[in-house]
């Protein structure tokens, strides 16, 4: 039966929520660096939840309604009001009585400064303004000015003050600048009296499992994918949470990019011939909750589908790899003008290459359906009794061309604001799939699975045969039943979407960035994904903002973002990243993204150049199961890093901006993925009771970001990043060797990484002779020290972005620049090594891929050479 409820997508004339401008306008976005790091201005509370019952002006925004968001507002808004943790000055004694040093350790040796002038920081870290804490107070001054004897009358001889006071001058001056070490890194750091290890014990010590819980337990309220209501709820409420922590600069950063959204009965597979067969699927899924909850779903779609409403054959496809049409093929089997039957997962698990490869063979429609044998019953217990995908559940999902094209993909390459004007068309873009296709569950994939007995070939192969029950499996021909698939739907070209920003501005590189994020859209609820990295985030949010308000300050600024649109194809992400793509390429130092940060227990990272700085915070987080820390766990495992790929927002900053990037989480066996079974309550009684993981996940980002942003030496790893990159080039020519008809000279990129290795060697070596010199130095750091260490870690930065082919690009994907990394063009959640090399050879352009070795070995060569030049 087909939902009769009215369409939650269709636009509402008359909501009960102001304009997205008079919500806004109140304050501008730069306001909130004047407030101070307590205030919470009568303009940012109106920039709280919205829903009090405005009326809403016929001709402003507005977002298609999420009906369920209103019933949560007041607990949204008040959700963190109650989370501070004391007085500030309470914070300030706890986190002093804290002050012990890591054993071994250069760089705690280096900041043995800030513990020179404890005493006076204890009564004087409040105060922020340079140079004044070292000053003598008015009233100390006036205590000590003898008073003279009654009837005495003083005369001053004005030459003589006048040389008492240019004494007075010269003195205070050489104390101001030997005393206060303006000449060593402490001048730096005058407001950052903080001991690191007392911070990070801190850090570590206060995240709270609890709080983590209510963050999940309201994100999760209701559905909010990106462009409707709820997501803009969202983000309203993330905002105020930013606001309340003392973030510099919090507020909404907005672009208008493409997005679709479904309608309500423009949605239709059904068996249409022969009539003795005829059959309708439901398509829905059941409630996830029960009616009294109030909670609203998101209608099943694929997001960035192709409006069609096209019939013909059934043909099963296994999993919809190339391969598998290529053995459809083999077999005498033609699916041209045929709807195929795929299932998620396999060696193509990327939906939007399923469809791809089915319009490639000649199909008019796709249907992708969610398998038992990979994620339902067959697994284990379905939901609500287990982990698993019960038999109406749908994995909704973008089926958008990540590999080709990243962001709004009718903006490539700069950023879509509002009034932006030089957009592409949607009609043969590159981004988007050019056939309908829609998900199912299982249990409506069974009655289009036994239609086809009969009609094509039997299936043996186990390997082919999925796990629903009850079928015989068969491929379908041109004589199989007639399928009806209608996918109409609403489509924007200008929807506004909107990431929540703030940050903490460095005291020494301010301009240097270290950037963390999550994204906040969801096709449903969004229990894990992303609502476990939302709630984490907010935690971590927390506590730098004690931290913050108690006048703790990193060395290098701290952003915080919440992406929206990154389920549609990365978009929020990356459209921030084009709109600041030179000052990202020229001072981002790193981006930490955690997007699904806990659906098991096994933790798993992406990013190589991390990986000593990650060892180093895992050796102090302990597993919730077994007392072993994470570096034990990672040892005894024999763990490594695999470079990063596509499927998160990592994507625009390494690939486009050259910022080094790493991904976390803690995966575990198969869930309810994309569907609206992917709740708090799923969460809260299968993905992590008591959140255990995600308090560790929590220390684990928060602990790295304190390390990114604060230790004087930038924990970024070169040894190991040349290391890896051999194995890659290793690869690359096994990979080479494999394919037919060409022949490839790797020897330029062999001599590149070559030279890479020598340089980080000797570059590493550079750091190493820092951490003695200060250390011989008794934990002082002359100004020339100082210079050399912040040319170190600028050109550390820079490293990465000097791997960017800025003036080309991957060819016939010119957005992508990096020469190392990129998305698989055919695996679009794997990384591809060197892509352009690997690109040309899946092509068989054995000449574009010679010259796509000599330009990043050229390219490598260069940079590696900068290092130390």
């Amino acid at each position: 039966m087909v939902d009769e409820k009215p369409n939650k997508y269709d636009q509402q004339e008359f909501l009960p929520i102001p304009t997205y401008e008079e919500a806004t306008s109140s304050r501008p976005s730069s306001s909130a660096s004047h407030l101070g790091p307590e205030e919470v201005s009568h303009d940012a509370e109106r920039q709280g939840l919205l829903g009090r019952g405005q009326p809403t002006q016929h001709n402003a925004y507005q977002p298609p309604t999420v009906e369920s968001a209103r019933s949560s507002l007041d607990s949204l808004a008040s959700s963190r009001e109650n989370s501070a943790r004391g007085s500030e000055e309470a914070l300030r004694r706890e986190i002093q009585q804290m002050d012990f040093e890591e054993a071994g350790d250069p760089n705690s040796r280096a900041n043995r400064f800030s513990k020179r002038i404890t005493s006076l920081t204890h009564t004087l870290s409040s105060i922020n303004l340079p140079f004044r804490q070292w000053l003598p107070s008015g009233q100390y001054i006036r205590a000590r000015i003898p008073s003279l004897p009654q009837g005495l009358r003083f005369q001053p001889n004005w030459i003589i003050v006048g040389r008492i006071f240019a004494i007075f001058l010269v003195v205070s001056i050489i104390w101001l600048f030997f005393i206060s070490d303006l000449f060593t890194a402490g001048s730096r750091r005058m407001n950052n009296m903080f001991d690191p290890d007392s911070l990070r014990t801190y850090v570590q010590g206060h995240i709270d499992a609890g709080l983590i819980r209510q963050n999940l337990q309201h994100a999760t309220q209701f559905d909010h994918i990106a462009g409707t209501e709820g997501n803009y709820f969202l983000a309203k409420w993330v905002e105020t949470s930013y606001i309340q922590a003392g973030l510099e600069m919090a507020g909404l950063e907005r672009f208008d990019v493409y997005l679709n959204h479904p309608k309500q009965g423009g949605r239709r597979v059904a068996i249409i011939d022969p009539p003795a067969l005829a059959w309708e699927a439901k398509i829905e899924e059941e409630l996830a909750y029960p009616p009294e909850f109030g909670a609203q779903q998101t209608m099943v779609f694929h997001g960035h589908s192709k409006t069609g409403n096209v019939t013909g054959p059934l043909i099963y496809a296994n999993y919809g790899s190339r391969q598998d049409f290529r053995d459809l093929k083999d077999k005498g089997v033609d699916v041209k003008g045929s709807i195929v039957l795929v299932r998620y997962y396999g060696s193509q698990p990327d939906r939007s290459l399923k469809v791809k490869a089915a319009e490639l063979a000649g199909a008019v429609g796709c249907i992708i359906y969610s398998d038992p044998a990979e994620d339902g019953f067959v697994q284990g217990e379905p939901y609500p009794k287990g982990r698993y995908m019960p038999k109406d559940g749908v994995q909704r999902g973008s089926v958008t061309m990540s590999s080709w094209v990243v962001g709004d993909v009718l903006s490539p390459g700069f950023a879509s604001l509002p009034g932006e004007r030089g957009r592409e068309s949607t009609d043969n873009n590159p981004g988007l799939v050019n056939i309908p296709s829609i998900p199912l569950a299982w249990r409506d994939a069974q009655k289009l699975l036994q239609a086809l007995k009969g009609h094509g070939k039997k299936i043996d192969d186990p390997n082919v045969k999925g796990g629903v029950p009850d079928v015989e499996w068969w491929t379908g021909d041109e004589s199989s039943p007639t399928v009806h698939l209608m996918n109409d739907q609403i489509e924007k070209e200008r929807e506004p979407i909107y990431n929540v920003l703030g940050k903490i501005t460095g005291i020494e590189q301010p301009e240097k960035s270290i950037i963390v994020g999550n994204h906040r859209d969801a096709w449903c609820f969004g229990g894990a994904d992303p609502g476990s990295g939302t709630a984490i985030l907010l935690e971590v949010i927390r506590i730098f903002g004690e931290l913050r308000r108690a006048g703790w300050r990193p060395l290098r600024t701290i952003e915080f973002a919440s992406w929206d649109g990154e389920e549609y194809n990365m978009i929020g992400s990356t459209e921030h990243v084009e709109a600041r793509i030179e000052d990202l390429r020229r001072d981002a130092v790193a981006y930490l993204n955690v997007d699904v940060a806990v659906t098991g227990t096994k933790f798993k990272a992406q990013g190589p150049i991390f990986e000593t700085a990650l060892k180093r915070v895992l050796d102090r987080v302990p597993d919730p199961k077994t007392n072993l820390t994470f570096s034990e766990i990672w040892d005894e495992n024999k763990t490594t890093m695999d470079g990063l790929g596509s499927g998160s927002d990592f994507v625009a900053f390494l690939d486009l901006a050259g910022t080094s990037s790493l991904d976390m989480t803690f995966e575990g066996a198969a869930f309810p993925y994309h569907s609206c079974y992917d709740n708090f309550d799923w969460m809260d009684r299968f993905g992590d009771p008591g959140f255990q993981y995600h308090k560790a996940m929590a220390q684990i980002w928060a602990l790295l970001i304190l390390d990114m942003a604060d230790r004087p030496l930038l924990p970024l790893d070169l040894d190991i990043y040349s290391r890896e990159v051999s194995i890659y080039l290793h690869n690359l020519k096994d990979y080479a060797n494999r394919a037919v008809h060409g022949v490839l000279n790797l020897h330029p990129l062999e001599m590149a990484v070559s030279t890479f290795k020598v340089n980080a060697d000797l570059f590493g070596r550079r750091g190493a002779a820092w951490s003695k010199a200060v250390a011989d130095s008794g934990g002082y750091e002359s100004i020339a020290l100082a210079n050399q260490r912040i040319e170190y870690n600028t050109r550390l930065a820079r490293f990465e972005s000097d791997l960017l082919d800025v003036d080309g690009g991957l060819p016939g994907r010119e957005q992508f620049k990096h020469v190392i990394f990129a998305p698989d063009l055919w695996n679009n959640y794997g990384a591809a090594y060197f892509p352009g090399v690997r690109d040309a050879i899946d092509e068989g352009e054995w000449e574009l891929a010679q010259k796509q070795v000599e330009k990043a070995a050229r390219i490598l060569d260069a940079a590696a050479r900068r290092l130390n030049a």
